[in-house]
Formats: structure tokens, C-alpha cells, sequence
């Protein structure tokens, strides 16, 4: 802290961090606005720029150290000395605060120490390289856990994993077991709640960096890529239907990155395609036809795949709410014939492409050219499909086919299947996406309709609280 001066209170760091994330400022720019503006030392600022309290570090850190022999104990209090300079922390307690932080002891002001390396090893998780040196950096990217809020662990994971795939010995049985646990969460994923679903992959990643750690073998390095690739479009995704649309773009910018690395045309195509979905629900529509083709383009190769007829599903519905009617009738055909030839899959995962997928594809396709009726067919041959299953994909359908009554000039059926299915869903899966589908049914009434009792009554269960429903 600066001599002489009064340190500034905590709205005022507040209000640092908060203008800092509008900016798109790191946390270390921001840890050392807080510094300098608020009179406060470095590692009081390191603890502000996240918004932790001192109870949220000390139990964080308390948990990082529990099981390791020796580690340092941690209470509020000492840190409220640490960070007041009434109190110097003992040199592993550096190296472990450093690591919590993300940062090195030197951007504590605290950098007059030594490793320890009985903490150092401890602290490191398994399958990592043990090293002559250690590297703070390196160790911060590798606790991701403890860097406070969900949205901290995304954009740190993030950054690490970019690193990687710029530069990354691994047996067989370490690849297949991370395999298996990928398989695992992308079937897990077609029903667990986004928010879940994100701390799951973010822990798996975070397990995937610690086998890449250093460059492998060119065959080896493939399939972590392939992970790679796997994973960060499921972590998109999910961002996605949080509506963190920043971060889900950034995470679809990985995924390709991952993919293209691995060489796999098929996985390439796919990210792609995958990726559509984001302008498709958000804008710009025309992006989403773009990906669309890019991904029907490289999985040409091999046509008979879940790839190509996915992307071409995939086209035909971004088509049609463009308003282009000539060309997604045209790509609908197309999507058929791809279908077709592919036969789909009985596979229970988020990458497969089974029958009842590419009818939730073509039930949005002709809900929204109009034809209301052929909608409606699919609709009830969908969810014939989707019987025992949860998520988000029955909720669309069923809302799809009140579009579909909302077009038909039939408002009373149209507002309350909408209704009804909202408050059936699990609070959890009533993600940014499945509002505005659901507000969509009143937007496609006639004018002089979307102020009756039925829309006010739609629109009022849409903007009740999960836990007023």
C-alpha cells in the first residue's frame, strides 16, 4: 500500500472491476488499477479485481491445501494482516497464494521468496510432468477450480487451453480413460442442466490440459485434440444457452482451433455446424447459413455421415427463418436425401444425429416457412421419439407447434401449450433460448392479439421467477 494514503472501501473496487469487465481488461489490469486508484496493497487488490470476500479465500484456499501434508493453514484474519503488511506470510504460503491468484509472487509484492518444493509437488495434479523448476503461471492454469466465480474458471480454462494447442508421455490407458469420461459427459449433456453440465467440462478440460502439458507424439497429440475440440464446443454450447454469448463465441473460436488441429475432417465439419447455432438464435442469421455450408463443404467427402446430414438440417431451418423460402425448400429436400443416405444412429450423445434430431431440425424448417400443417406431423413423430427423454429439445418442439397455432390464428391453444409447457420444464433447463422461443409465440400474432388476456398471461409466466412458478 502507498504511504499516506487512506485506502479507498470496497464499492469503490467494485466499481473498478465492474468498468475494467465492460472494457474487456484483464484481471491483473485490474488488480493493478485497484493498486494504484484505492491505496491498497497488490494482494488486497489480486482478491478485489475477482470480487471475493476474505471468507471466499480463506475457505477457497483452505479447500486447494486440505489434503496435502504440511500446507499452510489459512484464516481470515491472517489475511486480513497479510494484505494490511502487518504480517509476511511464510514463503510456501507465497507460492500457494500466487497460484490461487493466477499470478506471481512478484504481483503480490511478496517476491522475495524461495519454492518449496514439497508444496510445489503436492499441489500438482495427476499426470503432470514433474519438472526441475517450478513455474507459478504454470501451476495457476492447472487449479483453475480456485480462481473464484464460474465465469473466472471459464475464461481461465479458456486462455490455457489456447496455449496448449500452440505448442503439446501419455500411455494408452491414460488416452482411453479420458475417452471414456468424454463419452461419458457428452451423453450426460443431452439432459443435465447447462449450468451443471458447465463446472462438469470445465473440470474434464482442465484434466485434458494436464496431459497435453508438453508436445506429444503426432498420433497421441490427435486424439487430445480431438478432446480438445469435443469438450469446447459442449463448453460453447452451454454458454450458449446460458446467453453468455461472449464467452460462447470465444469457446466455438477454440473448438475450431482444436479441431482443425486434429486434422479430422469429420470434426471439423462438425464444430461448424455446431457453431451455427449461435447467429441462428442470436443473430447474425447469415453466419449461421455460412457455418452451415462451410461444414456441408468439408464433410462432402464422405456423405453418408452424421456430420453432413446434420449440416445440411441445419442449413435448411437457418434458411428458412432468413426468410429465403426458395433455397431452405431447396436445402430442406437436400436434407432429406442426406438423411436418408446417412440412416442415422441409435447413439444417446450430444454429437449424434438420430431421427428424432433431424426432426426437431425439420419441424423448425417448416414452422417457419408456414407450413403449419406438414409441421405439425413431424412435431408428434418427434416427440413420439423424445418420450422418456429431459432437456430442451422436447420444450422446442412443443413450442414450435404453438408457433404453429399462433400462425393458424388460433391464440387461446397457442399461449397456453406455450404456458404450459414453460412451467412443466425443470427451472434449470429454462435457459435464455427457450424464452425467446417462448416469446416468440406472441410475436407471431396478429398485432391486434398480442395485448389479449392469453398473451398477457404467456408473457407474465415467462417473467415470474423459477421460484414463483
Amino acid at each position: 500500500m502507498r504511504s499516506g494514503l487512506e485506502p479507498h472501501g470496497p464499492s469503490c473496487a467494485r466499481r473498478l472491476r465492474e468498468s475494467g469487465a465492460e472494457r474487456g481488461r484483464s484481471i491483473g489490469e485490474i488488480a493493478h488499477s485497484i493498486h494504484t486508484h484505492c491505496s491498497v496493497s497488490r494482494l488486497r487488490s489480486q482478491r478485489l479485481a475477482r470480487g471475493l470476500t476474505l471468507v471466499d479465500v480463506a475457505e477457497q484456499l483452505r479447500g486447494l491445501v486440505s489434503e496435502q501434508d504440511g500446507a499452510p493453514r489459512v484464516t481470515v484474519e491472517q489475511l486480513r494482516l497479510w494484505e494490511t503488511g502487518k504480517h509476511r506470510p511464510l514463503r510456501s504460503t507465497v507460492l500457494v497464494l500466487a497460484a490461487f491468484y493466477a499470478c506471481s509472487p512478484s504481483d503480490l509484492d511478496l517476491d522475495d521468496t524461495r519454492a518449496v518444493e514439497g508444496i510445489v509437488l503436492q499441489l500438482r495434479p495427476p499426470h503432470t510432468p514433474r519438472t526441475e523448476q517450478y513455474s507459478v503461471p504454470d501451476l495457476s492454469e492447472r487449479v483453475p477450480a480456485a480462481a473464484g466465480s464460474l465465469a473466472d474458471r471459464v475464461d481461465v480454462v479458456r486462455r490455457a487451453v489456447d496455449r496448449t494447442l500452440a505448442s503439446a508421455t501419455v500411455t494408452p490407458t491414460q488416452l482411453d480413460h479420458i475417452e471414456e469420461m468424454v463419452l461419458w459427459a457428452s451423453q450426460e449433456y443431452v439432459s443435465t442442466p447447462p449450468t451443471l453440465m458447465l463446472s462438469r467440462l470445465l473440470d474434464l478440460l482442465a484434466e485434458v490440459q494436464g496431459l497435453a502439458a508438453s508436445r506429444q507424439p503426432a498420433a497421441v497429440q490427435v486424439r487430445l485434440s480431438e478432446l480438445t475440440a469435443i469438450i469446447s464446443t459442449l463448453t460453447a454450447d452451454a454458454l450458449m444457452k446460458l446467453g453468455d454469448l461472449a464467452r460462447s463465441r470465444s469457446w466455438y473460436g477454440t473448438a475450431r482451433t482444436a479441431a482443425d488441429d486434429s486434422g479430422n475432417v469429420e470434426l471439423r465439419a462438425r464444430v461448424r455446424a455446431q457453431a451455427a447455432m449461435l447467429p441462428f438464435y442470436y443473430g447474425p442469421i447469415t453466419s449461421a447459413v455460412s457455418l452451415c455450408r462451410e461444414a456441408r463443404v468439408i464433410s462432402s467427402r464422405v456423405r453418408a455421415s452424421a456430420t453432413h446430414a446434420f449440416a445440411a438440417a441445419a442449413e435448411a431451418r437457418a434458411l428458412a427463418k432468413l426468410g429465403a423460402h426458395t433455397e431452405a425448400e431447396e436445402a430442406l429436400r437436400y436434407a432429406a436425401k442426406a438423411f436418408e443416405h446417412f440412416g442415422g444412429d441409435s447413439s444417446n450423445d450430444a454429437f449424434a444425429f438420430p431421427e428424432r434430431r433431424y426432426l426437431l431440425y425439420k419441424s423448425g424448417t417448416l414452422t417457419a416457412l408456414g407450413h403449419t400443417r406438414e409441421a405439425r406431423v413431424v412435431q408428434e413423430e418427434a416427440l413420439a421419439l423424445y418420450r422418456d427423454k429431459s432437456g430442451i429439445d422436447p420444450a422446442l418442439l412443443r413450442l414450435e407447434a404453438a408457433i404453429c397455432f399462433a400462425r393458424d390464428r388460433s391464440p387461446d391453444e397457442a399461449c397456453q401449450l406455450a404456458g404450459t409447457t414453460f412451467l412443466r420444464m425443470d427451472p434449470a433447463h429454462r435457459t435464455p433460448i427457450v424464452e425467446e422461443r417462448a416469446r416468440e409465440v406472441v410475436e407471431v400474432l396478429p398485432p391486434a392479439i398480442r395485448t389479449g388476456r392469453a398473451a398477457r398471461e404467456l408473457l407474465e409466466i415467462i417473467e415470474l421467477p423459477p421460484g414463483r412458478m
